[in-house]
């Protein structure tokens, strides 16, 4: 049995500075996953490795039992894996739908495609729809974020890579993202979620792993991880994370 997805032994290194130390780490389809740590951590060096924007120095990327090391970043996005940056990094002087327009550059030669693509993007956000014709530069923060996201789901993944999709957010926005982050893989998407917000992360992922100096230190189902001490300490606030809270 083929398995879906994973990293294993994998360095990344920037000149001297080791970014990635040996991570190795596991998705199943229809899962979510988070990866917590600090800044600094490498957590954002771990999706741009997976995404093909930085060489691995060791270690294999495997997707359906394929190895992607050394594929470039759009052959990674044909395949199936699709990133939204950690900073959103719209094309400002370009319109919301210019920039959705560009997630499927994939799917260029179909236009039928990139509607049915579109109008699921304008579903899960209909505020994007509203904004379709306004330069994404003056766009909110967080329609910002959610054209980042239908961006990347232009090209439908099968895995969806986010880097801290609630960064800079307001606590109501932070909701409504990961509402949409649950109904995204709900619909079918698996995705490896980078996020500072340890109590939402946990709250919709299915296992999750600890990364810290570019290693994992721990690693475990979300319902383990909430109920560690030294991660309730350093990511929690030192309180249990509660089941129910969405």
């Amino acid at each position: 049995m083929k398995e879906f997805f994973k990293v294993e032994d994998l360095h990344v290194s920037y000149g001297a500075i080791q970014a990635l130390k040996g991570v190795s780490l596991s998705l199943d389809e229809g899962e979510i996953v988070t990866v917590l740590g600090a800044n600094g951590a490498g957590k954002s060096t771990l999706l741009q490795a997976i995404a093909g924007l930085v060489p691995v120095s060791r270690g294999s990327i495997f997707f359906k039992d394929e190895l992607l090391n050394h594929i470039p970043a759009f052959r990674i996005v044909l395949k199936g894996i699709s990133l939204s940056p950690e900073g959103r990094r719209v094309f400002s002087t370009l319109t919301a739908e210019e920039n959705l327009n560009l997630g499927a550059y994939t799917r260029r030669k179909d236009a039928k495609e990139v509607i049915q693509a579109k109008e699921r993007v304008f579903v899960l956000f209909p505020i994007l729809k509203k904004r379709r014709s306004q330069l994404a530069g003056t766009l909110s923060g967080g329609e910002q974020q959610m054209l980042a996201i239908g961006r990347a789901l232009m090209s439908s993944p099968r895995i969806l890579l986010l880097d801290e999709p609630s960064l800079g957010l307001a606590p109501i926005l932070v909701k409504q993202i990961f509402d949409i982050i649950r109904e995204i893989n709900e619909q079918g998407t698996s995705i490896l979620l980078i996020e500072q917000n340890a109590h939402k992360a946990l709250s919709i992922a299915t296992r999750g792993y600890v990364l810290e100096n570019g290693h994992i230190s721990a690693s475990g189902s979300a319902s383990e991880l909430k109920s560690d001490e030294k991660i309730r300490e350093a990511y929690l606030g030192g309180t249990a994370l509660k089941n129910s809270e969405v």
